[in-house]
């Protein structure tokens, strides 16, 4: 008992540091998502579905390759019309990854339980030196 008084900052400082690495898993993973490697593995492999949940502008000036355009806002009413297979992988993308984390919420509501958010969103695809397609 003599230990935990006389140490007790370094004890709550081992345990914020310990609540602050688990934090992102606690939370649902804030910036978590797939790395676009891996997503380029679940297309090729899995034949996975990638959805742009950007806006119709924002995805005309460029997108992943092959990828469909269903605005976050439309998600719920249109997805099921866009990809009728549910059991297939689908991969949301967006700007930076914000609006697609929100997209696998809206998602795994429709029964896609394979939804993933690509991390990083558009800007990690092409850090990574991915191809990109823009709509004329």
């Amino acid at each position: 008992m003599g230990f935990i008084l006389t140490n007790w900052v370094l004890i709550a400082l081992a345990l914020i540091s310990g609540g602050m690495l688990l934090w992102p898993l606690v939370a649902g993973g804030g910036a978590a998502g797939l790395t676009p490697a891996s997503a380029v593995q679940l297309i090729n492999r899995e034949r996975a579905v990638v959805i742009d949940v950007r806006e119709p502008g924002e995805f005309a000036a460029g997108h992943v390759g092959g990828a469909r355009n269903v605005p976050l806002a439309q998600l719920q009413d249109k997805l099921p019309g866009a990809v009728k297979n549910k059991t297939v992988p689908l991969l949301l993308t967006c700007a930076t990854g914000a609006r697609a984390q929100r997209a696998v919420a809206v998602a795994k509501k429709l029964g896609y339980d394979k939804a993933q958010a690509i991390a990083g969103g558009l800007k990690a695809w092409k850090e990574a030196n991915l191809p990109t397609e823009k709509t004329q």
